[in-house]
């Protein structure tokens, strides 16, 4: 830290501008690491000190106080010592989470849009700014894909073991003989890239195609070819964007997404390459299931990496996912596995 300080204090140190950004942001990451610890350390004194004072005084009730703000702050740990974890290149960045329905029609596109409400809430509930910018309505009900872009302190690394395929069982609302059925949808995590991260993208390699927004909007909607759609030729990866009502602004989010896909793609192939079962955890295919959720005829949703497991399927669709992802990134740190029953 006293080094990083002493740079920041050398004239000739803003000078190369690109460098002094990294520097800087990698200052306020400490900064934000030793704040964090030293508020624990406050708030674990203050506990036992109200524990102790009640036993002093023979007061129960202010002994259980101080021992319920001590679980409170003992969960509160865990969380900072997972955040500790977010060290990858892109993990500060914000990212964008993209859902796509599987096969089964309705039912599928159903769960695709839950799983977007899920992402949209714990989104919101951790104090992210949360935009759609993509969405394709489903022929009945639900949606066929969704994009959203998710702003604020280390998004991407929280997010990044999202990526794969979630299985959702249930009786369908849509069939009238209220049979059970299994549905599928996809989520890809990525990041947003920095502008400085330089990612060539040859334009003669891509095909932008425009055609008319869906969803809300209006005339403007039935007029206009506002929306872009971005083919990258080469690998096959699509970007597109009709949040704006600018064909231009939407042309601009459509790079950006690209050139963000492209750069998680370079990471993903850097990954694969230093470990190889790594690859297999984190490739996304319907035959690669990440976690079930389970809401008849009974209630669970656990995950098959990590065996962690909630019996609050709703509250977990409400955006409480906190302990998949923090199990999650533990599990990709310590490379630890665990072998988990499938749930039916």
């Amino acid at each position: 830290m006293e080094e990083l300080n002493a740079q920041a204090e050398d004239p000739a140190f803003w000078s190369d501008q690109k460098k002094a950004q990294k520097v800087m942001r990698e200052r306020q990451s400490l900064e934000r690491a030793i704040n964090s610890y030293e508020s624990l350390e406050r708030d674990l004194e203050d506990c036992v000190t109200l524990i102790e004072l009640g036993e002093a005084e023979g007061d129960p009730d202010t002994v259980a106080e101080g021992e319920t703000q001590l679980n409170v702050l003992e969960k509160d740990a865990q969380r900072r010592s997972v955040q500790a974890l977010l060290s990858g290149e892109a993990d500060g960045n914000d990212t964008f989470v993209e859902i796509h329905a599987g096969a089964g029609g309705t039912e599928s596109q159903d769960w695709a849009q839950m799983l977007t409400r899920m992402y949209s809430r714990w989104a919101e509930k951790a104090g992210y700014r949360v935009s759609l910018i993509e969405e394709s309505p489903g022929e009945e009900a639900g949606i066929k894909s969704a994009t959203l872009e998710i702003k604020g302190e280390d998004a991407y690394g929280w997010l990044k073991t999202e990526s794969g395929v979630h299985r959702l069982v249930r009786i369908s609302p849509y069939d009238s003989n209220a049979r059970r059925h299994t549905s599928f949808a996809s989520v890809w995590v990525f990041p947003v890239v920095d502008d400085d991260i330089d990612i060539e993208i040859n334009e003669s390699e891509c095909r932008i195609d425009t055609y008319r927004a869906s969803g809300a909007g209006g005339q403007h909607v039935n007029t206009t070819d506002s929306a872009v759609r971005i083919t990258h030729v080469p690998t096959g990866i699509v970007a597109a964007s009709q949040q704006e009502r600018s064909q231009i602004k939407n042309r601009a989010i459509a790079w950006a997404m690209l050139k963000s896909r492209l750069y998680e793609r370079e990471l993903k192939i850097r990954e694969d390459k230093a470990n190889a079962e790594a690859a297999s955890k984190t490739e996304i295919g319907w035959g690669h299931q990440i976690r079930s959720y389970v809401l008849q005829p009974y209630q669970l949703v656990k995950d098959l990496r990590t065996g962690a497991q909630s019996t609050d399927p709703q509250g977990v669709l409400d955006g409480d996912i906190d302990q998949f992802t923090e199990a999650a990134l533990a599990q990709r740190v310590t490379g630890a596995s665990v072998e988990v029953e499938d749930v039916e």
